[in-house]
């Protein structure tokens, strides 16, 4: 059954406007837990501009779901992922001026590099994950330096989206959805876990959650914005119907 894990990095964002001790994303944890989240992510960036350490180190002791840590392939973050051993461990590319990540690993020019970085978490008990984009030579890549799980960027998918009227039957749409269905068959090829993730909301949630195989769908953006209106558990539970009906009807969006 297919699986949402909440990303709450911005229920840290809106802390660190007022560099303050509340809305606690361990908080925001616990709700989106209550509201149905199987696991909760966080991006450990390097310049610390929303999630701290010490909020790493508060989930992993408090949360009773499994914690996913994003984190750039560094020597620092893979000792912080070594030593407070997170479910999984997801290597992301990571770029001091973006506003949020704005693509995927380049694992094809960064093989050893990252081939390490696994190898590391692996040796500590860490499942790894990569954040790809929908290519067939990452995928490979993927495979060769031992990810165990692999999600798919879905920002280009999202964008289309959104600039053809929000219509899932339009051309660029389906142009879009095809390359992350055809890089998924891949991901599962390779004996690898499917999910996917990056600007999924709402309205366009539903044909990425039918896709053959995809496991997990990881959210963040668009949950914490609607939850300012309704609430997190609300927020959360609606996500979750929404992925759970499209997982169990496919031909609606095949």
């Amino acid at each position: 059954m297919i699986e949402l894990g909440v990303n709450i990095d911005h229920i840290a964002t809106l802390r660190q406007a007022r560099r303050t001790y509340e809305p606690d994303p361990v908080w925001g944890a616990v709700e989106a837990h209550l509201g149905g989240a199987d696991g909760i992510t966080v991006h450990l960036r390097e310049d610390r501009r929303h999630i701290q350490d010490e909020d790493v180190r508060r989930l992993r002791e408090l949360t009773h779901i499994k914690l996913n840590l994003e984190m750039a392939a560094t020597d620092e973050m893979v000792a912080i992922a070594c030593r407070l051993k997170p479910e999984m461990a997801m290597l992301v590319p990571e770029g001091r001026q973006e506003v949020t990540t704005e693509g995927g690993l380049d694992i094809v020019a960064n093989e050893p590099r990252i081939r390490d970085c696994i190898s590391r978490l692996a040796d500590a008990g860490i499942q790894s994950s990569v954040f790809i984009d929908a290519e067939l030579a990452q995928v490979e890549a993927a495979a060769r330096v031992g990810a165990r799980v692999c999600e798919i960027h879905t920002g280009p998918y999202a964008e289309a989206f959104h600039k053809k009227g929000r219509d899932a039957r339009s051309p660029a749409v389906l142009a879009e959805i095809d390359k992350v269905r055809a890089a998924g068959a891949a991901i599962i090829d390779h004996g690898m876990r499917f999910n996917a993730g990056h600007a999924l909301n709402y309205f366009n949630v539903q044909p990425v959650a039918a896709l053959p195989g995809i496991r997990e769908l990881h959210i963040g953006h668009a949950i914490v914005s609607r939850a300012v209106f309704v609430g997190l558990r609300e927020a959360v539970g609606e996500m979750k119907r929404l992925m759970r009906e499209s997982a169990a009807s496919p031909h609606l969006y095949g």
